[in-house]
């Protein structure tokens, strides 16, 4: 297929994609059916389905459906499978109320900080680290709205200023719990690079450098664009909103069970971290993973839980609620699959190829790729409110770009995820955006406006970092 047909066919493709995902429409059925139409245009042109040792049914009409569950198979077996134990894990954590008591244990002491503007690094960087606990950008907000929001009202911060804080919550926190880092890991090990690469290594030695700097410069910004902006707002003469706040629900039980269950949430993230310390150090080596952890602690839970409530029957019947939620989280999976079936489409067209010829005819500079990327991203995101749907959509797609243009795969991956996470609450119509404005009753715009400068100056920052450490 000549360089002409594939360009008008993959900005078609990506139109379409791009509108639906405008349209709020599910984007998980749309990338699907463009990738099969994809396929079926590359057949019907001559071309082969770009799938390594595919085994044809006997017939052209069967054979791009056919790659479906295979996706699935692959990906169940691979990063699917890790985020689906995540769900579940996350859902017992909610069932057992240690995400209440973890949430309760850490906002508590800020109650005695009185500095409203003091509150302001504090909040954000507490908030990113309990969206390891609570990793959507909407609950988690509506968590701190319950929780947060009245001591940071009574200790004399304006409304804006809480809102845009606790709309960024929800950022860039380098977690080998994160669904987002476990999809880019089960790519890169198809590469010969990272073929050994690790959700903990790939969080320690190429996420945490970036995003690390990233949130400890923007929650400085976070401090003077809010300081800026409500001076300009009593310059004005605009006053604050005055909303009645209810007292924090304090949760109640002894100290050893308070201890206990807020660790609980974050207890993989600690056997991950200690055997990899240990390993690193040479003290001991075990061969520990996201699921293992995650099965050791839900293990390690239901012992709590067994202890603590002495009702074996009970606590057993909670632990449905573990395959419930491994159910919930299926819709990932689906998403992760889906976005497969949109790249091997691209890829029997022989978009990869075309791509491969045009970047090594032309001698492109290296950063130009991820530049455009992250730009893409910024704009759609910003007009959807999606932070991560097309993250997910090009993961796939990330390992075959870097090998186009010649360049580290990193180099593409880390600035496209943190970027999208960081521009979702620059978005109007995003959902945390609309939650928070829903509580504190200004308008989104407003409290885009305490979002934006923050976020834009971290997304610069963790562009030129990531060009500078990864490329």
């Amino acid at each position: 297929m000549n360089i002409f047909a594939v360009g008008i066919i993959t900005i078609l493709a990506i139109g379409v994609v791009v509108y639906m995902l405008l349209k709020n429409m599910d984007i998980k059925i749309t990338l699907l059916g463009v990738g099969l139409a994809l396929m079926y245009v590359a057949l019907f042109m001559g071309q082969d389905i770009a799938v390594r040792d595919f085994t044809t049914t006997g017939s052209i009409l069967l054979d791009p459906i056919s790659v479906i569950p295979i996706e699935f198979v692959a990906t169940l077996s691979r990063a699917g499978l890790i985020i689906l134990i995540l769900g579940g894990y996350t859902a017992y954590m909610n069932k057992i109320g240690a995400n209440d008591v973890t949430v309760n244990v850490l906002t508590k002491p800020l109650g005695k900080i009185k500095s409203p503007y003091l509150l302001v690094p504090i909040v954000f960087l507490l908030g990113n680290l309990l969206s390891i606990v609570v990793p959507s950008a909407s609950n988690l907000a509506i968590i701190l709205l319950a929780t947060l929001y009245p001591v940071l009202k009574k200790a004399g911060m304006s409304t804006l200023t809480t809102a845009g804080v606790i709309a960024t919550t929800a950022t860039i926190v380098p977690t080998p719990l994160g669904g987002d880092n476990i999809a880019v890991v089960g790519e890169l090990i198809k590469s010969p690079q990272f073929a050994n690469l690790t959700v903990v290594d790939y969080v320690v030695k190429y996420h945490a450098i970036v995003s690390i700097p990233t949130l400890l410069l923007m929650a400085v910004a976070h401090y003077f664009w809010q300081k800026r902006m409500d001076k300009k707002d009593i310059a004005k003469g605009v006053n604050d909103t005055v909303i009645e706040v209810d007292e924090v629900k304090e949760v109640k039980g002894s100290v050893l069970y308070k201890t206990v269950y807020s660790i609980l949430p974050t207890l993989p993230i600690f056997i991950l971290l200690i055997t990899y310390t240990l390993d690193l150090m040479d003290i001991m080596s075990i061969s520990v993973d996201v699921g293992l952890a995650s099965f050791l602690s839900f293990i390690i839970a239901i012992i709590c839980e067994l202890i603590r409530r002495k009702e074996s029957k009970l606590v057993l019947k909670d632990t449905e609620e573990f395959f419930i939620g491994m159910g919930r989280a299926m819709t990932v999976v689906a998403l992760l699959v889906s976005a497969s079936i949109f790249v091997i489409g691209l890829n029997s067209i022989g978009l990869i190829a075309q791509l491969q010829s045009i970047m090594q005819s032309t001698n492109t500079v290296g950063f130009a790729l991820p530049l455009i990327l992250v730009l893409f991203t910024i704009l759609i995101v910003t007009l959807s409110g999606s932070g991560t749907a097309l993250f997910y959509a090009m993961v796939p797609l990330m390992v075959p770009l870097s090998e186009a243009a010649g360049i580290n795969p990193i180099a593409i991956a880390i600035p496209m995820g943190l970027t999208g996470n960081l521009m979702r609450a620059c978005s109007p119509v995003a959902a945390v955006i609309m939650i928070v404005a829903g509580t504190t009753k200004e308008s989104p715009v407003s409290i885009v406006k305490r979002t934006i400068v923050p976020s834009v100056i971290a997304v610069i920052f963790m562009f030129i970092l990531s060009m500078i450490i990864h490329l």
